[in-house]
């Protein structure tokens, strides 16, 4: 069975865009994200440039085994704002990535119909102008040894193409390296066969 360790998700935060909808205003961004608390400090900062906007709405999906996700309307009716936006996630399959919608309304109400519209095609415009690329899932494993045995230990890494994520090299070494979810098993197993390496995952 083919282990599946790539996942989509954008380079890099865009720039906001605009969509004008009978004199509504709404501003589309993309943010890539690692996790829940990084929401806050984001909204905080948008609310600060959007002074006199009424609504910021928005949807993030973040994992890729377990995914959680969210989806909020801050004020407009049910599900006519955050949904719409999380469908847009979904639809160009994207994770670790959460998109805001701000509205400064206009003063004409637009009905739900006119709400979904309007924030699933800001949100699907954030999207398109978003770099979108594709990472691999890694498996960090924690490898520990005593410095006699520090030839044992990089030579896998080299002849495995592994890379390293810290070192401390005293008497007792222990190096974190990172590796593609689908060689994880194998590589664990060569470093449980070298005694006396210790190997363990780091969760």
């Amino acid at each position: 069975m083919e282990i599946h360790d790539t996942y989509k998700t954008i380079a890099t935060a865009t720039e906001p865009i605009l969509l004008k909808e009978k004199s509504s205003k709404f501003f589309g961004y993309a943010f890539a994200i690692e996790k829940e608390e990084e929401l806050k400090v984001i909204l905080d900062d948008l609310r600060k440039q959007n002074n006199g906007a009424v609504h910021f709405c928005y949807a993030y999906q973040l994992g890729v085994d377990k995914i959680s996700y969210r989806a909020n309307d801050d004020g407009e009716p049910n599900n006519s704002a955050g949904m719409p936006i999380y469908g847009q996630i979904q639809s160009f399959e994207v994770t670790n990535v959460l998109v805001v919608v701000v509205r400064y309304y206009g003063g004409i109400k637009l009905g739900v119909g006119g709400l979904i519209s309007a924030y699933k095609t800001a949100a699907q415009m954030s999207l398109e102008q978003a770099e979108i690329i594709e990472k691999t899932i890694d498996v960090h494993f924690l490898v520990s040894f005593d410095y006699q045995n520090m030839n044992k230990v990089m030579r896998v890494i080299k002849e495995k193409n592994l890379e390293i994520v810290a070192q401390n090299m005293q008497i007792n070494c222990e190096i974190e390296l990172k590796t593609r979810k689908k060689n994880a098993e194998q590589i664990f197993d060569i470093f449980s066969a070298l005694y006396p390496v210790t190997v363990k995952i780091k969760e």
